[in-house]
Formats: structure tokens, C-alpha cells, sequence
């Protein structure tokens, strides 16, 4: 046996005695650029919990709704005429109901009642 081929498992041709050729090794001088990350923002762990909790809200937002719609489908039959108060109030409501939905669906960041301003008759 020669020097070359001594001890290491290669014949004299470089390869390894399965007959394949040895890969490369990198030198240490070559420096691979790291993948560039697409930068995401955080998760809105804090504004998922706001969104549930403001669909539960809703949810007892639009039943009052119902509610208040028959009140005033019996006030329509006993008076014959709406009753203004209980009609501002359910567009009230109705406006509630579109910012807490709104705020859900990241239509609009302002929070809504608790935490923001009841809205106002426009």
C-alpha cells in the first residue's frame, strides 16, 4: 500500500472506495449571505381577545335590537305612530352595532363602547 491510500479508504484516484467522487469541502474564507426574512408585525394576540369579547357584546347588541323592534311594532299598533325616544335609541344601537362589527373585522381601530365613546345620534 502506498502513503495515499493507506489507512484513509481511498484508492489512489481521490475516490472513497465506494467509487464516488468526494464532495468539496468550503473553505472557510467564502461567506454565504443569509436569507432575507420577510418582517411580518406580530400577531394581535391582545385585539383577538378584544374581538371576542366584543362579539359577545354584539351578539346581546342585535337580540336587544329585536326586542325593541317588537316594542315598537306594538307600539305602532296600540298609538298608531312610532315612538320617537324608543326610534333614536335602537339607531343608537344600530350604530353600536356597525362600530363593534366594524371593529372586529378591522375595518376601523378605534374601540368601541366600554372602552371607546357610546356613539351619538349623527
Amino acid at each position: 500500500m502506498t502513503d495515499e491510500t493507506a489507512g484513509n479508504g481511498q484508492t489512489g484516484s481521490g475516490q472513497p472506495e465506494g467509487g464516488q467522487p468526494q464532495k468539496e469541502q468550503p473553505s472557510g474564507n467564502q461567506s454565504v449571505p443569509p436569507p432575507e426574512v420577510a418582517h411580518r408585525p406580530p400577531f394581535p394576540a391582545m385585539r383577538l381577545l378584544y374581538a371576542i369579547g366584543f362579539a359577545v357584546v354584539a351578539w346581546f347588541v342585535f337580540w336587544i335590537t329585536m326586542i325593541l323592534a317588537l316594542i315598537q311594532f306594538v307600539v305602532v299598533a296600540i298609538n298608531g305612530k312610532i315612538n320617537e325616544e324608543l326610534k333614536d335609541f335602537c339607531l343608537s344601537l344600530v350604530q353600536y352595532m356597525w362600530e363593534l362589527l366594524a371593529f372586529i373585522t378591522f375595518v376601523r381601530d378605534e374601540q368601541p363602547f366600554p372602552i371607546g365613546p357610546f356613539p351619538k345620534r349623527q
